[in-house]
This record gives C-alpha cells, sequence and structure tokens, in this order.
C-alpha cells in the first residue's frame, strides 16, 4: 500500500479519523496537520481515492513496524504450511549399511513432513535388469511404509528410475 505522510497529501480538505477510530469530520488540511501537531502524531493519508481523501492520526513509525511484524508472522506461517522436497541418489548396488543411511534419512525427512524424492542409478549393463530396481524400490517402500506412503508408481527416465514418498498425516 501507498500511504502518504504529513506535506505530501494533495487535497485541501480531508475526512479525519483519530486514533481510536472515531471521525473527526472534514476539516482543511491545515486544520488537521495541526491537531496531528498537537497531538504528537502524524496525518496518514490511507484512502487517497476517497472524495474527500481519508486520513488518520497516528504513529507512522510504530504503524509501519506493525505491519512489518503483520507480514514476518504470514511469512513465518506460511514456511510450517509449505512442503520441501528432498532428493536423495542411489545406486543399484548399494551396500547394505549405505542404504540403512539412506534409509535412516529419509524417515527423518518424512517425519519433519517433507517430501522425498529418489532416483535409482542404472549403469551399464544394470538396465538389463530393471527387476532389481523394482526390488530395491519395494524394500524402500516397505521400510518407510509407517512414516511416508508413495506417491506414484516409479517412472523410469533413462538411467534412472525415480519416485517420491509423500509424508503420512499425522
Amino acid at each position: 500500500m501507498d500511504y502518504r505522510v504529513n506535506r505530501q497529501i494533495r487535497a485541501k480538505e480531508v475526512r479525519v479519523i483519530d486514533q481510536e477510530g472515531k471521525q473527526i469530520g472534514i476539516v482543511p488540511l491545515q486544520e488537521a496537520l495541526r491537531i496531528a501537531e498537537e497531538r504528537g502524531l502524524d496525518l496518514v493519508e490511507v484512502a487517497p481515492q476517497a472524495n474527500p481523501p481519508v486520513c488518520k492520526l497516528l504513529d507512522y513509525g510504530k504503524f509501519l513496524y506493525e505491519i512489518k511484524k503483520k507480514e514476518k508472522e504470514a511469512k513465518k506461517k506460511q514456511k510450517e504450511h509449505s512442503m520441501e522436497v528432498k532428493d536423495m541418489n542411489l545406486s543399484l548396488r548399494i551396500d547394505e549399511h549405505d542404504l540403512r543411511v539412506k534409509l535412516k534419512q529419509m524417515k527423518e525427512f518424512l517425519e519433519d513432513g517433507d517430501k522425498v524424492r529418489i532416483r535409482i542409478r542404472f549403469r551399464g549393463r544394470e538396465n538389463v535388469h530393471p527387476e532389481l530396481g523394482d526390488k530395491l524400490v519395494n524394500r524402500i517402500v516397505e521400510e518407510l511404509s509407517d512414516y511416508g506412503q508413495l506417491e506414484g508408481q516409479p517412472k523410469k527416465e533413462g538411467n534412472f528410475l525415480m519416485f517420491s514418498l509423500l509424508p503420512k498425516k499425522k
């Protein structure tokens, strides 16, 4: 929003509202500025399109602080409800211990409410054995069934088998 303060107001007469929200009435601009100065407040134009424009008596610094505070709170709430996508890259010949570590990481991501996208890479002759990839996918889904669920069927794109896990609702 574009707020005009004190000397930037261009109208001759303005409708003035005090800090409690009560209407003072339509007064000449000079009179409104005098009232604001007496009370130690700023005259802020809040509705310039109105006829006559609407101005409010308030502490402009405090007003800006409150607006920034509300925006920050809204941003914080928006971030709480957003879901991040975490990528995990695996090889088809992953060792047992390495797979355990990756599964533990995926579990933590799902518990935090994040989506996990998993890519299994096929190298060379591994492309001839897609059933090994399906076996690994089934193991991952089975191990993490308490924390997440398969978003869609795994898709083979080039040398990769890709699928996603969504966190379970709490």
